[in-house]
């Protein structure tokens, strides 16, 4: 029997807990943002302290490890067909080898944070483009009006900073070579492994990543690499906040949403890069660049908006 009651004291503490549900969720896009944003401050970093792809492969590796006994603690489900190791192979080179390795090399060619920012925010065009032949997923008009005004957004914030002068064209390959990683990526984890655990899924992506890009670390010299107190830190912020955190996120992401939604948030990576930066590196930022800001906010949000 029910106790007297019960059902009123019930009630507004299961209203509670969905609030906090629903509010944990509703963060997840805004701490995504946060975290991609901070990989690029990182990683200009950290390229003072050894060579590129020398820290992707201690990263990749060292990121499949702890997904590997994070994996094994909780006792997740691995993969049991070869055919879908295979998918996560793909996925794993594609989204950690193939892009992080473009930017890395365009960084290292010289190429600025703003081509590369301008580059990769052209993805949720690419990706609304091809989800419709591919998945049969539609996008409205008034979401392509949010991409468009995205990307308008994203080159007002970044347009001080273009320049090819330095990296050149091969820099610009590169990152276009990394833009093709992640928008193929993103299309073929949401097609082909959409429902994998995460834990595993990712232990075994980055595996791979490490795999695919020692080669490429052997044949252009490992070099040395200063173990100093700071880069200690920057690695740290590598592997856990950043691998583990944000690619976790953008995974779940693609699983709950669609493709073009979950890819409309990168416009917000470049804008508030550009403000991280200015008291990391003094890069400033004129009345151009916070009026980019604004449009590539309301961009997103004609985009993700229900």
């Amino acid at each position: 029997m029910t106790e007297p009651g019960g059902d009123k004291t019930s009630a507004p503490a299961g209203r509670r807990a969905g609030g906090a549900v629903y509010l944990a969720t509703a963060s997840v896009p805004f701490v995504f943002v946060f975290l991609w944003s901070s990989g690029y401050i990182v990683a200009k970093f950290t390229l003072g302290y050894a060579e590129p792809f020398t820290i992707l492969v201690m990263r990749f590796f060292m990121v499949s490890a702890i997904f590997t006994v994070i994996a094994l603690a909780t006792g997740a489900r691995w993969p049991r067909r070869w055919s879908e190791f295979g998918h996560h192979i793909v996925v794993g080179v594609l989204l950690q080898t193939v892009y992080l390795g473009g930017i890395y090399a365009a960084l290292e060619l010289g190429i600025s944070a703003g081509v590369s920012a301008l580059v990769m925010a052209l993805q949720p065009i690419i990706t609304a483009a091809v989800v419709g032949p591919l998945f049969g997923e539609r996008v409205r008009t008034r979401q392509w009006l949010g991409l468009v005004l995205g990307f308008a957004g994203v080159a007002l914030v970044v347009a001080n900073k273009v320049e090819l002068a330095n990296g050149g064209w091969a820099g610009l390959g590169f990152c276009i070579g990394g833009l093709v990683g992640i928008t193929v990526a993103t299309l073929y984890q949401k097609h082909f492994v959409p429902s994998s655990d995460l834990r595993t899924a990712q232990a075994v992506q980055y595996c791979a990543a490490g795999i695919a890009t020692a080669p490429i670390a052997f044949a252009l010299g490992l070099g040395t690499v200063d173990w100093s107190l700071p880069f200690l830190l920057a690695l740290a912020w590598l592997l856990l906040p950043l691998s583990v955190g944000t690619y976790t996120l953008y995974l779940w992401l693609i699983r709950r949403d669609a493709a073009t939604r979950v890819t409309s948030y990168l416009y917000l990576v470049p804008p508030v890069t550009a403000f991280a930066a200015w008291p990391f590196f003094g890069e400033t930022m004129g009345p151009v660049a916070l009026a980019g800001m604004v449009v590539a906010v309301a961009g997103v949000a004609l985009v993700v908006r229900k």
